[in-house]
């Protein structure tokens, strides 16, 4: 007996494996919608985001998904950061803008490699859907925007905060400005004295021994590889 149902079948793909050691190595970037003043508008917010250092590197808010406008964002992205082939890979979901001729093409131009997630899974672009989920979720972020200059001008305070004053949790609680541009070092030894100070002047207060700011990490991956550590024992049980 087998199915005997006409049923989709998915073809397999691997899952994307990229590591981010430095910034300016691998980008993320997806689009989202923002409700407009009446039921059925929606604004199109477009951004790419650093992956190491969770730097907005680029963003738009237009009143359609195009890959026209993507192809222009992106040109404009690696001409601000100063891209040179070889140097960056793209990563995104498989929208039809991302996906699209256009933007492929482009990316071969600069001498982006391109890399996209598998399909009907949303992990696979996992600081693009978390970055949207801290913009949806901040304070102020408005049920409906009235008009695009609404939203492109709520977008401007939002990314000026979110790039040099948010104190990033997976960033040792620096900004991404600071690990972006390569202050994160200095940012940390200013902390260590600050905490070096405190722990002499007040060691009692300090159950744990001396305090130390936290690391930064030095690697970002997008579904790192497992390991024979990862892997769950199996225990070999005889009946």
């Amino acid at each position: 007996m087998k199915e005997r149902r006409n049923q989709l079948r998915h073809p397999w793909h691997p899952a994307p494996e990229l590591l981010a050691s430095r910034p300016n190595e691998v980008w993320s970037w997806d689009i989202t919608k923002l409700k407009g003043p009446m039921k059925w508008v929606y604004f199109y917010l477009y951004v790419i985001l650093d992956v190491f250092s969770r730097y907005v590197v680029g963003w738009m808010v237009a009143y359609q998904e195009s890959a026209a406008l993507a192809k222009r964002l992106i040109t404009k992205t690696c001409e601000w950061q100063k891209i040179v082939p070889g140097q960056l890979t793209i990563h995104a979901d498989r929208g039809s803008s991302m996906t699209s001729k256009p933007v492929a093409l482009l990316l071969s131009d600069l001498g982006v490699t391109r890399s996209h997630g598998r399909p009907y899974v949303s992990n696979d672009n996992p600081y693009s859907e978390s970055q949207f989920k801290t913009l949806k979720y901040t304070a102020g972020f408005p049920e409906r925007f009235g008009s695009i200059q609404d939203a492109r001008s709520f977008c401007i305070d939002f990314f000026e905060w979110y790039n040099t004053m948010h104190h990033h949790g997976s960033l040792g609680l620096l900004t991404p400005f600071d690990v972006h541009y390569g202050l994160a070092a200095k940012r940390t030894d200013e902390r260590a004295l600050v905490l070096r100070k405190a722990f002499e002047a007040n060691p009692e207060r300090f159950v744990r021994g001396a305090p130390k700011p936290p690391a930064v990490p030095r690697e970002v991956w997008i579904n790192k590889p497992r390991t024979r550590e990862d892997e769950p024992e199996v225990l070999d049980i005889n009946f």
